[in-house]
């Protein structure tokens, strides 16, 4: 019997893991054959992606060990995600960014978390390894630091105002029960969608938590991603469209705002390689006139 065709038992619930993903063929590619070595494995994989080039589907469903749906909408973060939610019936979902690697026990340390604790609606792992604030890794260097992880001295999971968006699993029913989805007004990469969705959820009364025990790389590839430009203007119409919205403390989304700009204004003059620090202090800078004018809302990247 192949995988695909196993039985699962009445009491167990329906895991499936969901891609939204844009301009990574390739490594979308490595990411599901990363996916293959779970010990626990998903039930379903859902991908859409910004467009259909942007997915190999022969080599995808060639690597995977279940049902596969290939989904088509609007681009942009937030809608392709809200695709995936409204195409799965699985009672767990797990978004993983493109560019992460989990460790082979993600998915089962998940599950068991998620089934044994009522009151966590959300979970997030331990990035091992981060290259999105740097340079980024390579897929090699991403499986050299999985296989050179060890296991935590320390398993108790933390509380957490929010997940991180690379990795993170929720229960569907009370996202079903709410109609929830991601926020559409933050287009194209969606930043700090992953804090509105969190917050959102916690809402309805929970917890979210960050387990050492679900473990991964998040390579931080700087491909397929918004321009510096739009980033920049992102950094300050995002935090205060979710304080607005309630998602966000103003605290959070001023203290938020102040990290980027302190960040971009003081590296401009000599910016690292891999960062469009020009671009993004000419976004800010535009975010912060449109401020003042009244007109400043998240959708206006789509004209930078």
């Amino acid at each position: 019997m192949s995988p695909m065709d196993r039985p699962i038992p009445a009491d167990a619930s329906r895991f499936a893991v969901g891609f939204a993903t844009a301009g990574r063929r390739e490594l979308l590619t490595e990411t599901v054959k990363e996916l293959g070595r779970q010990t626990r494995p998903p039930d379903e994989i859902l991908i859409c992606p910004a467009t259909p080039d942007d997915v190999d589907e022969t080599a995808i469903r060639a690597l995977a060990t279940c049902p596969v749906k290939i989904l088509h909408g609007p681009r942009g973060l937030p809608a392709q995600r809200n695709m995936i939610l409204a195409a799965t019936e699985a009672d767990l979902l797990v978004f993983f960014d493109d560019d992460f690697f989990m460790a082979p026990t993600w998915l089962e340390q998940a599950e068991r978390l998620l089934q044994e604790r009522a009151d966590v609606l959300m979970l997030t792992g331990e990035v091992i390894a981060d290259g999105a604030p740097n340079q980024g890794y390579d897929a090699e260097t991403a499986r050299s630091l999985l296989a050179a992880d060890r296991p935590p001295t320390d398993t108790a999971p933390i509380r957490k105002y929010n997940a991180y968006g690379c990795n993170m699993a929720f229960k569907m029913a009370p996202v079903r029960a709410a109609n929830l989805r991601f926020d559409e007004a933050l287009p194209l990469y969606g930043w700090l969608e992953d804090v509105d969705f969190s917050r959102a959820l916690v809402a309805r009364g929970g917890l979210i938590l960050r387990t050492p025990l679900c473990r991964g790389v998040h390579l931080g590839t700087k491909g397929g991603r918004t321009s510096g430009l739009r980033y920049g203007y992102s950094q300050i119409a995002n935090p205060l469209h979710l304080a607005r919205k309630g998602t966000m403390t103003p605290w959070r989304a001023a203290w938020q705002m102040a990290q980027n700009l302190g960040a971009n204004w003081t590296k401009v003059l000599k910016p690292e390689p891999w960062v469009d620090r020009r671009g993004r202090v000419k976004g800010n800078f535009i975010g912060l006139m449109d401020l003042l004018r009244g007109r400043l809302r998240p959708q206006n990247i789509l004209n930078l």
